[in-house]
């Protein structure tokens, strides 16, 4: 026991319970993960993008060509702001390394002073360094703000070019809703651009000072110690930032598996705020606790994952790129002044030895630690390969969602449990913009998950005759509102429509903009396209009247008051004001989808009244008997309900009918459950407003059914 005891120390005591202390840590965080995973947490499955293969991140040569690229976008040419801090951050590294090998010479002065006793020495480099602080810290807060306004430079460079693709004609709305490779945009548009710019710039900084240190200690070295211990620096460092680039790897899978679960977490806290009114009537907050939990804990113990990783690299990196280099560092300025037959140090005194190892050494030293934040800088570099890796995505499927070009697990895939995509190729059908006709010819009508609810569309509408359609929920009307407003794709047949200003959708649920009283009306234009159009403010003051609505301009007082709308203004008057954006718009035709659902009666039959005065044709989804008089075209659908899954065929009549206002009263319109029920309706219109013919449609019960109009 004895010839053990001299191995007890303090030291090697703390050293051992430290370790000991750790493993246990180690151990109970597993035990814990584990008890929390048999639990069995909420599932949570919020876009199946997710579960995708992606490209994996690494640094390799496609990062370089990936970052080359995003680098074009920041720095757009030679002469702009943001070459002109990369030159200022340069010329401050450089600048300040001069400083760096001054402080050393001068610091060795002042030892050497210090210890020869010669107080007038002392007093002369002591002064020459106060001198110089000044010149100092100005060059090192140059360098600062050097950087920091590089990195805002970048992302606003960066932003603004991803923002005008992403806010390119409808692109915003099919990277929700017809692409699914992309989740949680606004994670990406926001924290990504930032975190990778911020990333650029540091590791732009981080490598180009090292890299000039670098060259200039070894100038400063080869002449003092020969050629031979910098070489030997230099391949300790190619051959361990080799070793350390193989062992970072999953840095950047885990970056971007991190970024994608943050993106994850912050989308379920938004959805809560979104909807926290219909959440608290359905009483919900607990199942939405346990939603986000789940999702936290996702989060959590992918970070948790990630920290240990890190704490095992760092390890590995303390190791390798400070100590051991240190010691090579030790080990090669040595050699000169140990080996006593050197010829260097043959006729030095003990001064001469004492300043010249002192000035060595420091510069070694420093040496060795360039070398070592190079080696580090392997670690911040595949960091950013990871959110290289996400930004080049976005910037791919924005360019593709721009060429008309969708990729989207479709419906069959899903029902298969295949994780293959098929890519939408619209195109096929023709797009005409004429006046005063909305026509389907032969057209198709599918689901951007490729779900075909109509195979052969056909039916027209002409301006001066409104048209009130009705039909169960899921039938499909806003799937052909959205082919109508050019939000999905049409594959197949000739549309015929007015441009896009002539045609004008109010959904039910208005939508109100952050900005003033006047901006609620005129939405999209601004006060400048408003001025243009020769529309006066007394004009708007007309439009809030004909919906009742006059009275929020007296109360606010102005019309650049402004409000948080969504809540200032009720249910019914927000759709009163966006009957006001319709007027103010003047279409040719208005799409009025369940839009005065909350208005009362008798403002709902003016609103309807103005419509037909000022010109505007209506295409209306309601189920209100009280509009049905504001329409030249009532249509509802009699079907017999398929008792089979099977594929058959089933006829079915409908007959076009006057406004008698018994339609709802039947027992078989509470019966619709197909798809095709609005399609099948708009098939009869292709006859005059005052044809008493009978037509007839075949329809086929299964998905991608086809409808056909015959006398």
């Amino acid at each position: 026991m004895a010839a053990f005891s001299k191995f007890v120390t303090a030291r090697n005591s703390s050293a051992v319970g430290g370790l000991l202390l750790l493993i246990y840590l180690l151990r109970k965080r597993r035990k814990t993960r584990r008890a929390h995973s048999s639990k069995g947490e909420l599932p949570v499955l919020l876009n199946p993008e997710k579960d995708a293969k992606r490209d994996k991140a690494a640094v390799d040569k496609t990062f370089f060509l990936r970052i080359l690229g995003i680098l074009r976008i920041m720095v757009p040419g030679v002469f702009c702001m943001e070459t002109t801090y990369l030159i200022l951050i340069a010329s401050m590294l450089v600048t300040r390394t001069y400083c760096d090998v001054w402080m050393i010479q001068n610091g060795t002065m002042i030892e050497s002073a210090i210890i020869g006793r010669s107080t007038k020495d002392f007093k002369i480099y002591l002064f020459s360094f106060i001198k110089f602080m000044p010149a100092i810290a100005l060059v090192n807060n140059l360098l600062k703000l050097g950087l920091n306004e590089l990195k805002l430079k970048f992302r606003e460079r960066l932003t603004k070019k991803l923002y005008d693709q992403y806010l390119q004609g409808y692109t915003y709305y099919k990277m929700g809703n017809l692409d699914n490779r992309i989740a949680n945009a606004d994670q990406l548009l926001t924290q990504d651009v930032e975190k990778f710019c911020n990333s650029v710039v540091d590791l732009y900084s981080n490598l180009s000072k090292p890299l000039l240190d670098i060259a200039l200690y070894i100038f400063k070295l080869t002449n003092a110690i020969g050629a031979q211990g910098p070489a030997v620096m230099m391949a300790y460092l190619l051959i361990s930032g080799l070793f350390l680039t193989r062992l970072r790897r999953p840095i950047g899978k885990m970056t971007v598996t991190e970024q994608r679960y943050e993106g994850e977490y912050r989308y379920v806290n938004s959805r809560l705020i979104t909807n926290s009114e219909e959440i608290a009537f359905y009483n919900g907050n607990t199942r939405e606790k346990q939603t986000i939990h789940s999702t936290f804990k996702k989060l959590v113990d992918h970070l948790h994952s990630f920290i240990f990783f890190r704490f095992s690299m760092g390890f590995v990196d303390s190791i390798i790129a400070k100590y051991i280099a240190t010691v090579v560092g030790y080990l090669v300025v040595s050699r000169p002044f140990l080996n006593l037959s050197h010829p260097r140090h043959l006729q030095s005194s003990q001064s001469d030895l004492l300043e010249d190892y002192y000035q060595s050494g420091r510069m070694l030293l420093r040496m060795s630690q360039a070398l070592g934040r190079i080696v580090l800088a392997g670690r911040e570099m595949t960091r950013l390969s990871g959110f290289t890796a996400r930004i080049t995505e976005l910037m791919m499927v924005l360019k593709e969602l721009n060429a008309g070009k969708y990729e989207r697990t479709m419906v069959s895939q899903q029902e298969t449990d295949t994780t293959e995509k098929k890519p939408l190729v619209p195109g096929r059908g023709q797009i005409i913009n004429r006046d005063n006709i909305i026509q389907f010819d032969h057209t198709p009508l599918m689901t951007p998950n490729g779900d075909l609810l109509i195979k052969d569309l056909n039916f027209k509408v002409t301006s001066g005759t409104n048209v009130l359609v009705c039909g169960p929920n899921g039938c499909g009307k806003s799937s052909l509102f959205r082919v109508l407003g050019e939000l999905w794709p049409l594959f197949g047949g000739q549309l015929t429509k007015p441009e896009r200003g002539k045609l004008f959708y109010v959904p039910q649920r208005p939508y109100m903009t952050l900005g003033t009283l006047r901006d609620q009306v005129i939405y999209p234009d601004t006060c400048e396209e408003q001025r243009r159009k020769g529309i006066s403010d007394q004009v708007l003051k007309q439009y809030l009247d004909n919906v009742q609505l006059g009275h929020i301009l007296d109360r606010e007082g102005s019309w650049d008051s402004v409000q948080d709308w969504m809540d200032v203004l009720s249910g019914g008057e927000k759709q009163r004001m966006a009957m006001a954006r319709l007027f103010y718009h003047k279409p040719q035709f208005a799409i009025l989808d369940e839009c005065t659902s909350a208005v009362s009666v008798d403002v709902e039959d003016f609103i309807y009244s103005h419509c037909r005065t000022v010109g505007i044709t209506l295409f209306t989804v309601s189920h209100r008997k009280s509009l049905w008089k504001h329409h030249e075209h009532t249509r509802t659908m009699a079907t017999t309900v398929p008792t089979s899954s099977s594929i058959r065929r089933t006829p079915a009549a409908m007959t076009p009918r006057e406004n008698t206002g018994d339609e709802r009263t039947q027992p078989h319109f509470r019966g619709f459950i197909l798809r095709q029920t609005l399609c099948s309706a708009l098939c009869c219109y292709q006859g005059s407003a005052d044809e008493e013919s009978h037509h007839y449609l075949t329809l086929h019960f299964h998905r991608g059914a086809a409808v056909r109009a015959v006398t």
